[in-house]
């Protein structure tokens, strides 16, 4: 279980697919499994916030453009 978690938050910091992600092993024995899974849900949490302001973001320009075109 602990391993998955690790896996997710590799994933979770990847900003490129091809990305490779290594976490200094002994850093991680330092957490138990319910901190892992508080630093996966952090890291969940502001992946989906960043995604919401750039969708904001781009609703915005899209719609500067539009009235552009008017």
């Amino acid at each position: 279980m602990k391993q998955q978690i690790i896996e997710n938050i590799k994933e979770l910091i990847k900003i490129n697919p091809e990305e490779t992600i290594e976490i200094n092993p002994k850093y991680l024995e330092y957490f138990d499994e319910e901190e892992l899974l508080d630093i996966q849900k952090k890291l969940e949490t502001r992946k989906n916030d960043i995604s919401q302001i750039s969708n904001n973001y781009l609703d915005e320009i899209y719609q500067k453009t539009k009235k552009d075109e008017i």
